[in-house]
């Protein structure tokens, strides 16, 4: 694509700009920088600090506080496998608080400093559609946009009826990081990857966790693979898994929450933990937006549809959305925001920008142990006509698995193979084990690049390596096997 940069009309109207971007998380602001990177006038307002969800209360966060509990768990086995004298006496709640908060506070001066360089406006308040290009800011007043309007208002947690989220004893996962201290036991409700997360926190920092979800397997997005080989980790470490199972009733009580699941054979257990953490899923946030100003509605779930997807533009023109707002096939993730803010900028600014291809779009849950996805699942690929050939490799089949010692698995899910035994296009891989979030990218280039298992087996991967599976997994595809026959 070759970018010609605009001539912003910077001599008009005040008030006027050619773009205002309403909500400052990972969509917004990504949307607001590479507007104003092609030469547009921006105005960002955003209610809250710039950066949103995602880098205040969940994806930065949350991922630091995961770093602190693998640093946890490899002291229990470093003793446990390795001979190494050491133990952990306690966690310093306070100091794993700073070293969190100063990763976060760092992250956010980073966007701050990176909207102020580009030049974008940026106004803080609840801001408000008043027209199709129209919006008015709380204590700022009303701003026009002459080429066009993103809404970027991000979501909230999913609440439990009946249940009051306290910020103690019952959580949500927008505060359960900062809930006062370590519980020393939780009932996460939800199994899907912000339930796996906190519940596999909880774990390493010593709690017992009570993981209870309604659908018959964790994660139920992504590859029953994938749900198997997590769920055997989970219970591993400890954790009591639940699947199938639903919340009745909780009782808040001054020591803690008591609770009543109905199991997958419909049995009533009994629950008593400190705390209650509450993962069922997130909502759009479009409370206060003015959508019908607009002429705009959302649809029954609270999602603002596009009607042109390949733009990301409603059904009144100049008027796109990015984030957490969309329906599926968006993902709700933050690293499909940044695409999704980085295509509507271009085509605001009138150029030819691909449009977001979900599928290739990588998924990961940073648990232990750790799920990386990218594609479609086994079930997803047969269920759209596909003859599959699939394959799966351990990760402890390589010398760097074993020296690991955690299990996991590579499975590749491809086209039929064809008379030689060669199978054909990629169409999904699925990875679980230890640090395959930092595995996944060959994988997602492999799958949107429509490569084939002969493409990937020509290039060879470093020994020893977790990755050597993933080549190795290949390699059996492309009817090259070596150590898999």
């Amino acid at each position: 694509m070759t970018e010609t940069p605009i001539s912003a009309a910077h001599d008009s109207a005040p008030g006027t700009v050619d773009v205002i971007v309403v909500g400052g998380g990972t969509g917004g602001y990504s949307t607001a920088l590479r507007a104003a990177s092609l030469g547009l006038t921006v105005l960002l307002a955003e209610r809250d600090k710039v950066g949103g969800t995602c880098l205040h209360r969940g994806c930065i966060p949350s991922k630091a506080m995961l770093h602190a509990a693998e640093l946890v768990d490899g002291i229990a086995e470093a003793r446990e496998r390795w001979g190494v004298r050491a133990s952990v006496d306690s966690v310093d709640w306070a100091a794993l608080v700073a070293s969190r908060d100063d990763i976060v506070s760092r992250n956010h001066k980073g966007v701050e400093g990176h909207l102020a360089h580009a030049g974008v406006h940026v106004v803080r308040g609840s801001a408000r559609l008043t027209g199709t290009r129209t919006v008015r800011v709380e204590g700022h007043g009303e701003f026009t946009a002459r080429r066009g309007i993103v809404l970027a208002t991000g979501s909230r947690p999913r609440p439990l009826p009946g249940l009051a989220a306290d910020g103690r004893r019952v959580v949500t996962s927008d505060d359960a990081l900062f809930a006062p201290g370590l519980p020393k036991s939780v009932l996460v409700l939800g199994g899907g990857a912000i339930g796996v997360e906190y519940a596999s926190f909880h774990r390493s920092m010593g709690a017992d966790v009570t993981l209870v979800e309604a659908a018959d397997r964790l994660v139920p997005l992504e590859d029953a693979d994938v749900s198997r080989h997590l769920t055997r980790g989970l219970k591993k470490r400890g954790i009591d898994v639940r699947t199938g199972a639903l919340l009745q009733e909780a009782t808040v009580l001054e020591d803690g929450v008591r609770a009543t699941v109905r199991t997958a054979r419909g049995e009533l257990r009994a629950v008593g933990a400190e705390r209650l953490l509450v993962a069922v899923g997130r909502v759009p946030v479009t409370e206060g937006l003015g959508l019908a100003a607009a002429g705009l509605t959302a649809d029954e779930r609270g999602f603002v549809a596009p009607a042109d997807w390949d733009r990301l533009e409603t059904a009144v023109p100049g008027i796109h959305v990015v984030g957490d707002l969309l329906p599926p096939p968006s993902l709700g993730l933050a690293h499909a925001s940044f695409a999704e803010g980085l295509l509507v900028a271009e085509t605001l600014a009138g150029l030819a920008s691909p449009p977001v291809d979900y599928t290739a779009v990588p998924r990961v849950t940073y648990s232990s142990p750790q799920t990386a996805s990218v594609g479609l699942s086994e079930a997803e690929a047969r269920n759209r006509g596909h003859g599959v050939t699939v394959n799966t490799m351990p990760l402890t089949a390589v010398a760097k698995g074993m020296v690991h010692g955690r299990g996991g698995v590579v499975k590749v899910v491809a086209e039929a193979a064809d008379g030689a035994g060669r199978a054909g296009r990629v169409l999904g891989v699925h990875l679980v084990g230890p640090h395959v979030s930092e595995m996944i990218a060959e994988s997602q280039l492999i799958v949107g690049w429509d490569a084939e298992p002969s493409d990937v087996a020509r290039h060879v991967h470093a020994h020893p390596t977790l990755s050597e599976a993933v080549g190795e997994a290949f390699l059996t595809l492309a009817g090259r096997g070596l150590h898999q026959q």
